[in-house]
């Protein structure tokens, strides 16, 4: 797919945030229009930032973690800035995937529901568990000033790995989590019309899905593509922070 993939990187990266953003209007306008809007006490309506901090966090802001090396002006010059942007931006989009999560159990303990007993909550929580190992360890390995160069050089094609796959994990919890709330909200008897009859909230959100699943496909193919990855002679700058930043 990395091969198939000719277009130039700067129309692309531009394409890709289109998508993001418009992954964002979707689960936004979504949850507004067919799922009650927003709000944060308790209700289903405080459940809805669940999926959209969700896609925010671990498929949009991820992604564009996960690229930020992918740029030209990262191929040139020191590492440091760009190594600060990567994890602020991971660490963003763990934040908002943190209140993501308040939001759902909120949720589920305000309306006793039973908490963790789907697959999607299952993949969901491991997918965020996971995430927050390789955040703490990329942290530990590429910025504190302890880490010797042997053990970054051991650990990063270790760290790229669990990127691409925590990337993976997350868009396949996401479209779990769709279908799982259309079953649940698209019941026979309990709906309009039920989810086998394809509603028009049945394909705004299976749009979603799709452009989540596309986005995500996308940014592993831009991450396999050789000849956009910084090459390793041009950088001047394999430091990690000063120690003096850090007392």
């Amino acid at each position: 797919a990395a091969a198939m993939l000719a277009v130039p990187l700067r129309p692309f990266c531009a394409f890709l945030a289109g998508l993001g953003l418009l992954c964002l209007a979707f689960v936004a306008s979504w949850c507004q229009r067919w799922r009650g809007g927003f709000a944060w006490d308790g209700s289903a309506r405080m459940f809805n930032w669940h999926p959209v901090l969700m896609v925010a966090g671990m498929v949009v802001l991820y992604g564009a973690a996960a690229l930020v090396y992918r740029l030209p002006p990262a191929w040139r010059g020191p590492k440091l800035p760009w190594k600060l942007l990567h994890g602020a931006l991971a660490l963003t989009a763990f934040g908002l995937t943190v209140v993501g999560l308040v939001a759902v159990f909120g949720f589920h303990n305000a309306s006793k529901t039973p908490n963790m007993y789907s697959l999607h909550s299952w993949l969901g929580l491991a997918t965020v568990l996971l995430f927050s190992c390789q955040w703490l360890a990329g942290f530990s390995a590429f910025l504190l000033p302890y880490a010797p160069p042997w053990l970054r050089a051991l650990y990063k094609p270790v760290h790229v790995f669990f990127g691409s796959t925590i990337l993976m994990l997350s868009v396949a919890s996401c479209v779990s989590g769709i279908n799982e709330k259309l079953f649940f909200s698209l019941k026979n008897g309990t709906a309009p019309a039920p989810y086998n009859r394809l509603p028009p909230e049945a394909v705004f959100a299976n749009t979603l899905g799709l452009f989540i699943v596309l986005f995500g496909v996308l940014v592993l193919c831009a991450l396999a593509k050789p000849d956009w990855k910084r090459p390793e002679d041009g950088s001047t700058d394999t430091r990690q922070v000063p120690a003096v930043l850090w007392g």
